[in-house]
């Protein structure tokens, strides 16, 4: 007796499915991506015209140089560490935070060390910074 066997089917994979859920991750990732647009901006800073406030008695004052050499409440720093300007500034004020903190810096300091400044003020609790601008020149 001669059986007549079975034909085997051809085993296929259809990547029809894989290929749409593919380009619809493409898409996905091309929507939500975001470009940047690497440009140098030209900006002009603002000048400020008010009236001068005096200094309270009971406030920190962090000067900065041109150099960037920090000034806290009129005593000169060793360098220009951020450690060495926490410290000075915790011998200043003790443990209150709520003193106006006051940054005064030269027009031609580092932006970098007007950041320090912030920074550290931050990192100890001061709140109330203010920065000092002076009136511009009259024409």
């Amino acid at each position: 007796m001669k059986f007549k066997r079975k034909q085997t089917e051809d085993v296929s994979v259809n990547l029809t499915p894989l290929i749409d859920v593919v380009f619809l991750l493409l898409i996905f990732f091309m929507v939500s991506t975001t470009f940047t647009n690497e440009t140098h901006l030209q900006i002009s800073l603002p000048e400020a015209d008010g009236e001068a406030v005096e200094a309270k008695a009971d406030t920190l004052e962090v000067l900065i140089g041109v150099d960037g050499g920090y000034t806290v409440n009129g005593q000169s720093l060793l360098n220009n560490q951020p450690e060495t300007l926490r410290r000075a500034i915790i011998d200043q004020v003790g443990d209150d935070r709520k003193l106006p903190f006051i940054i005064s810096a030269d027009g031609n300091a580092a932006h970098q060390s007007v950041v320090t400044v912030m920074d550290v003020a931050g990192k100890l609790g001061f709140a109330g910074l203010s920065i000092t601008t002076q009136k511009p020149a009259e024409p």
